[in-house]
């Protein structure tokens, strides 16, 4: 029966009113789902990683075994490593690598690890502004600061030997001389990246705890003691992966030779990432540089795995 109560509120209806979707029905899902929305949010960045680093990864490898020859690609298959191998320029540029690799890798981590630890004494002042001084080197431009480099080493008109003059020294020929140029790369490699490395040395030795040095300053620990007994042995795995990537930073070394000595003199001084350039976009030979490229990729990983291995894997006990 109706009611004729004026108070029920009645709702009204529109005549052009759309009606109601109809329910899901239960058996029925749609595409994304809470297991299926992660992948949809990561799909432009999944999209983006695959055609700019691991399509070129795969065609460098594919690429290594054709050579470019009047504009069209023959398959040699292993005729690039081949030719590696009895090339003596490659083993010019893999034995100037290694000997940065073998002096400036030991000094670099080192110098900061000793930097590390003093910075993080309690009687330094600022120490917030020292880390920054220190770590202002690695964010320099690679290009800008080659050529500061190689003002500063300049053998006429370089401030390096002009404080030379100054002290009554002879005047260096930084650049054109083999071992003087080699050290222009070491010394310049060991300004950039030692900061970078000496703040991962902090932020491991800020992680051990001040009760191990509590205990030692009672038992009459010397700073030397404590740097051997209790810094070093806590900071083992901070030590291998500053190891490790200064190691691969160095065997991929470019900027350096190719601005700062152009390779000279007499290729003394060419590393292999500047041979692998000079191959493919100076002499055009892509099918070589892939293969160098591959062949730096294998040199990596086998140090990296004596070097972890050697390390145990920087296990503190």
């Amino acid at each position: 029966a109706a009611t004729s109560d004026p108070t029920i509120e009645r709702p009204t209806v529109s005549r052009h009113a759309k009606p109601a979707p109809p329910m899901p029905r239960p058996g029925r899902k749609g595409i994304i789902t809470a297991k299926t929305a992660p992948y949809f949010f990561l799909a432009p960045m999944i999209a983006i990683f695959a055609v700019f680093m691991l399509y070129p990864v795969f065609h460098s490898l594919v690429l290594g075994f054709f050579s470019f020859d009047a504009g069209e690609y023959a398959f040699v298959g292993l005729g690039n490593y081949v030719t590696m191998l009895g090339d003596p320029v490659f083993w010019k540029a893999l034995g100037n690598t290694f000997i940065y690799l073998l002096i400036q890798v030991p000094v670099m981590v080192i110098l900061s690890l000793v930097l590390g630890v003093l910075i993080e004494q309690d009687f330094l002042k600022l120490r917030s502004g020292f880390r920054i001084s220190i770590f202002l080197p690695s964010v320099t431009a690679l290009v800008a600061y080659a050529l500061v480099f190689k003002l500063l080493l300049n053998t006429d008109y370089g401030m390096i030997n002009h404080l030379l003059n100054l002290f009554g020294l002879s005047p260096v020929d930084w650049l054109h001389t083999t071992w003087g140029a080699r050290f222009s790369i070491i010394l310049a490699i060991t300004w950039r990246w030692t900061g970078y490395n000496t703040i991962i040395m902090i932020a491991g030795i800020k992680s051990i705890g001040s009760e191990l040095y509590e205990s030692a300053d009672i038992d009459g620990a010397s700073f030397l003691q404590k740097l051997t007994r209790i810094t070093i042995p806590m900071v083992k795995p901070i030590l291998l992966f500053v190891s490790i990537t200064s190691t691969i930073g160095t065997l991929q070394l470019f900027d350096e030779s190719y601005i700062l000595t152009t390779g000279g003199p007499d290729n003394a001084t060419i590393s292999i990432g500047h041979y692998l350039y000079s191959q493919g976009f100076s002499f055009f030979k892509f099918g070589y540089a892939a293969a160098l490229s591959w062949a730096l990729v294998l040199i990596i990983a086998i140090l990296s795995l004596i070097q972890f291995k050697a390390t145990k894997g920087g296990e503190t006990a």
